[in-house]
């Protein structure tokens, strides 16, 4: 179970920084995603958009890394 744990932090911890640093291109996927499942997603604000994604990645970042310390000293 410690070893699923610590892959799925590491995992974590790398979809965050992959989000924080190229939020536009997260966006843009997570747009593909939805139009391939019959919906239109649009932001209204893309700057506000950005940053909360760049906000997302980080938090993302953030819980994994608390996981995975976790996980190690358990």
């Amino acid at each position: 179970m410690k070893p699923i744990l610590i892959l799925f932090s590491v995992l974590g911890m790398a979809i965050g920084l992959f989000v924080f640093s190229k939020p536009s291109l997260t966006i843009d996927i997570q747009k593909k995603f939805y139009e391939k499942i019959n919906w239109r997603i649009e932001p209204i604000s893309m700057p506000k958009e950005i940053r909360n994604t760049k906000i997302m990645g980080i938090f993302l970042f953030a819980v994994t890394l608390i996981t995975l310390m976790l996980a190690i000293i358990k």
